[in-house]
């Protein structure tokens, strides 16, 4: 049944999360919309843009007419009840703003390819899903709108509820071209453990803090069960350098400040021996069987994995990760908490330069923060089909109905329902991480692209080409690793770092 409370916009309590790049936990209580929460450093903007956005001048939307919204977004493909799902959710909104909504919901494996397209083609949609690895680029070749002003005007509410810290991680040249998701502003990455199998393997996991503490557990498991106990696609292991380095915005993870480096010098990542020494140990772990062989063009994970790493919280074992592979599963941290600019971008939400309704897509991102009777919709899926609310106003999840939207790419996560399995709240495990983070030595820094742009866009296209070898253990790390740096340094990686570095000089 709906809850009568839900047919309001429901009031948020703002607290202080961390960032997710990974889908982990989904739910807690409602809470206060327009709390700003703890100030966290690092609102100043990150980059310059070269180009002025003037979308946010369109006028508004005639509140008689009905407008449809497309959302671009990724996840595990559209649902198979997708037009029972929209016909439902339509009609709550077209009562609250007047709009109805299509979500095109694109695969994992297709994702990248697809949203190159809609963006390079100026493919008509309203909202789209991005994060820190194509935001600066796409804002840069005008695929979004400027929201500056705009966002204050047609969704007070939602510039209230999202921290103020939030929105300056989104600046670029002091304009504003994205919702940031308000949900995890650190990076906690967790190796996770089907727990059974652990056990049934005597697995100390709970002293397992490294990748080479995992070696030995990792070779039981293949050997006793004749698996493949850590599975990679194509993206690889990118816990090895995001946890350790800054790459001070530029999405270019062969570029960055160490995180234990006072000084704050900008290097060369992947040059470093700590990053080596990892690569090495996944060189091992793919020559011995325990990554598997087609990791370097595998799009998407299985079901089910035997042991992975992950970024979240210990509670997102029982409420996501271990549903989600129909076992009990435990996580173990490994790394330290961090914070940056960086860690906010996880999950953006931007306008399309070309909309013709920016206001009305703004609302609908208001009501997505702001209203648990849509964000459950996009979280849970279709109430009687997917979910139930139960006499109690919690949501009970029919597993065997899983939901392929991305929970993670949506909104907030402080105004999902709680479900009917969890026994506490758990972003106080959030909050714990938060305030424990070690933030970036260069928080609050901006780096100003500019006069580099060109050679950031040249490696990171070199990068794209080495990365699902490297970072899966295919190739051996020292030799690729030469190689790719000397492409990237005659693409302009030295001017890169020598620009960064003046700035961060002249900043601190």
């Amino acid at each position: 049944m709906k809850k009568d409370y839900l047919k309001k916009t429901v009031s948020l309590l703002a607290m202080t999360a961390l960032t997710c790049t990974v889908l982990a936990g989904c739910g807690s209580s409602p809470k206060t919309p327009g709390a700003t929460g703890t100030d966290t450093p690092g609102s100043e903007p990150r980059e310059s843009a070269s180009q002025e956005n003037t979308q946010e001048q369109a006028p508004s939307s005639d509140s008689q007419e009905i407008v449809d919204l497309v959302w671009y977004s990724v996840g595990n493909g559209m649902p198979d009840n997708y037009d029972a799902w929209k016909a439902n959710l339509d009609a709550y909104l077209e009562e609250k703003i007047g709009v109805h909504l299509d979500v095109q919901v694109i695969s994992w494996s297709d994702w990248d390819s697809r949203r190159n397209t809609i963006v390079s083609t100026n493919e008509p949609y309203d909202i789209m899903f991005t994060n820190l690895g194509t935001y600066s680029n796409d804002v840069n070749i005008g695929a979004f709108a400027d929201i500056t002003d705009l966002v204050k005007t047609a969704s007070p509410e939602l510039y209230e509820f999202i921290p103020e810290d939030y929105w300056g991680a989104t600046a670029i040249g002091g304009r504003i071209y994205g919702v940031p998701t308000y949900k995890d502003s650190s990076s906690t990455q967790y190796f996770v453990w089907d727990k059974e199998l652990a056990d049934q393997y005597d697995i100390d996991y709970n002293n397992i803090h490294t990748l080479a503490d995992a070696t030995e557990a990792l070779t039981k498991l293949k050997e006793g069960e004749n698996i493949t106990p850590f599975i990679l696609t194509y993206i690889g292991l990118d816990a090895i350098h995001g946890s350790r380095y800054d790459n001070i915005g530029t999405g270019l993870p062969a570029l960055g400040v160490s995180y234990d480096d006072a000084e704050r010098k900008v290097v060369a990542v992947f040059e470093q021996k700590d990053i080596l020494d990892e690569l090495h140990v996944i060189r091992q772990w793919y020559q011995s069987g325990i990554i598997n062989k087609d990791a370097a063009t595998l799009g998407e994970n299985p079901n089910y994995r035997a042991c992975f790493i992950a970024q979240g919280w210990p509670y997102a074992a029982k409420t996501t990760w271990g549903p989600n592979m129909g076992v009990e599963a435990v996580a173990v941290q490994i790394g330290d908490t961090v914070l940056s600019n960086d860690t906010v971008l996880g999950s953006i939400n931007c306008i399309s330069a070309s909309s013709a309704h920016p206001d009305k897509a703004l609302q609908l991102l208001q009501l997505v923060n702001t209203d648990s009777y849509v964000r459950d919709a996009l979280r849970f899926g279709l109430e009687g089909d997917n979910f139930t609310y139960t006499e109690d106003g919690r949501v009970h999840v029919d597993k065997d109905k899983v939901w392929p939207m991305a929970g993670y790419t949506q909104g907030t996560f402080f105004n999902i329902t709680m479900t009917d399995e969890e026994d506490y709240n758990q972003w106080d495990e959030v909050r714990a991480l938060n305030e424990q983070a070690k933030p970036s030595p260069v928080l609050g820094f901006a780096f100003d692209m500019e006069n580099v742009r060109d050679q950031i866009s040249s490696c990171n296209e070199i990068w794209l080409r080495y990365r699902p070898e490297l970072m899966t253990g295919t190739v051996d790390p020292e030799t690729t690793i030469t190689a790719m740096m000397k492409e990237m340094r005659a693409a302009g990686f030295d001017e890169i770092a020598a620009e960064a570095q003046r700035q961060i000089d002249d900043a601190f």
